[in-house]
C-alpha cells in the first residue's frame, strides 16, 4: 500500500478546514522507523500547526505562508511496521510511543530517539495522551521548579491535560500538593492524589494566606503580580502555555515579562517551552510501570472527527487528555 489516510491540509486554517482523505505513505530515513498509528494526542501544538497561530511560531520555524508539514500530529502510538537499516533498538510489531511529524494519520515516521517501548499496562489511546503533555509537567517541576520532597507546590488548571500529569508526578516526588480547577473537575484532582484541592469559581487561591514553594501555572490567564503573591519569598514560578488570546503571542508575553522580571526579585520566575525527550519519556514509561502515573483520558475521537476533538480541546472543558483513535 503505498498510500494511507490521514487528516490534512495544504494551507494554515481552522480546525474546520481540515480534511481526511488518501495521500502518500510516508518514508523513513536510515534513523527512522515507521509506525502504523493506533492512536495520536491532541494537544495545543497541533491546533498551533493547524491555525499557524500565533504568528510568532511561524517566525520559529512553522513555515511563514504555509505550514511545512501537511499532516499535523505530533504525539503517538502505535505498532513499529519497519525500521531504518541503522536501527537496532526496536523491531517489527515492538509497541511504542513517542512523537513524529504527522501522528494524524495511519502511518507515521519517526527517529528512533523519539518513541520509546510503551509499557503493557496502559491502551494506545493512553499511551498517545504522554508525550508532550507529561513531559512538560515533569520538566516544570523537576528541571525548572526544582522541586524537592516536603515543598508546597500548587498547580493551576490542575484538571487539564499538563495538569492532572503534574499532580501525579508532584505526588511521586513527594511534595504537600495543591490543585487549582474548575468545579466539574474537584474530584477527579483530588483522586489523583492532590492534598488540596481549590475551586477557582468559587475562591481565588491568591487571596488565602497559604504561600507556595512553587507555582506550576497551567491555566495562563493570571497577572504575575497575583501569582507572586501566592509565592514564598523566595518561592518558584513556572508558567507553562498561555492564554488563548494574541494572534502574536497568545499569552508568551507573560513568559517573558516572568523572565526580565525575575533577575530584580529573590522569587524566581520563569517560562517553560518543553521538549519531550527520551530519557523523559523513558522516566514516565517507568512511573507508570510501578503505578505512580496515570494519564487520564477525558474523550476519544475517531480520526475522521478530529476538528471536533480540537474544539473540544480549546474549550478549556476536557477533564485530562483528548485522544484520536485511527
Amino acid at each position: 500500500m503505498t498510500t494511507m489516510k490521514a487528516i490534512f491540509r495544504d494551507t494554515y486554517c481552522s480546525p474546520d478546514a481540515l480534511k481526511l482523505g488518501d495521500i502518500d505513505k510516508p518514508t523513513i530515513g536510515h534513523d527512522d522507523v515507521l509506525i502504523r498509528v493506533h492512536a495520536a494526542g491532541v494537544d495545543q501544538g497541533a491546533w498551533h500547526l493547524i491555525t499557524g497561530l500565533p504568528y510568532l511560531l511561524r517566525l520559529a520555524g512553522y513555515g511563514l505562508r504555509t505550514p511545512k508539514t501537511r499532516i499535523p500530529g505530533h504525539d503517538v502510538a502505535g505498532r513499529i511496521e519497519a525500521v531504518g537499516e541503522n536501527v537496532t533498538r526496536f523491531h517489527p510489531g515492538d509497541e511504542v510511543l513517542g512523537t513524529c511529524h504527522g501522528s494524524f494519520a495511519e502511518y507515521a515516521g519517526a527517529h528512533h530517539d523519539a518513541i520509546v517501548l510503551k509499557p503493557s499496562t496502559i491502551t494506545f489511546e493512553q499511551a498517545a495522551a504522554l508525550p508532550a503533555s507529561a513531559c512538560a509537567a515533569l520538566q516544570g517541576l523537576r528541571d525548572k521548579g526544582q522541586l524537592q520532597p516536603g515543598q508546597k507546590v500548587l498547580i493551576t488548571g490542575a484538571g487539564g491535560g499538563v495538569g492532572t500529569f503534574a499532580v501525579q508526578l508532584a505526588k511521586a516526588y513527594q511534595a504537600h500538593v495543591t490543585g487549582v480547577c474548575r468545579t466539574t473537575k474537584t474530584e477527579l484532582v483530588r483522586s489523583i492524589g492532590a492534598d488540596d484541592v481549590i475551586d477557582h469559581t468559587r475562591e481565588d487561591f491568591t487571596d488565602r494566606p497559604d504561600r507556595y514553594d512553587l507555582i506550576l501555572d497551567t491555566a495562563g490567564n493570571r497577572p504575575l503580580t497575583h501569582l507572586r503573591r501566592a509565592l514564598t519569598p523566595t518561592g518558584t514560578l513556572v508558567i507553562v502555555g498561555g492564554a488563548q488570546t494574541g494572534r502574536w503571542t497568545e499569552g508568551a508575553d507573560r513568559q517573558l515579562r516572568a523572565g526580565m522580571l525575575s533577575p530584580f526579585t529573590h522569587q524566581n520566575l520563569t517560562g517553560l517551552m518543553s521538549t519531550p525527550r527520551r530519557q523523559d519519556l523513558q522516566t514516565l514509561t517507568e512511573l507508570i510501570e510501578t503505578g505512580k502515573l496515570t494519564p487520564i483520558i477525558d474523550r476519544t475521537y475517531p480520526l475522521s472527527q478530529a476538528p471536533q476533538a480540537l474544539h473540544h480541546l480549546r474549550s478549556g472543558h476536557a477533564s485530562g487528555k483528548i485522544t484520536l483513535t485511527v
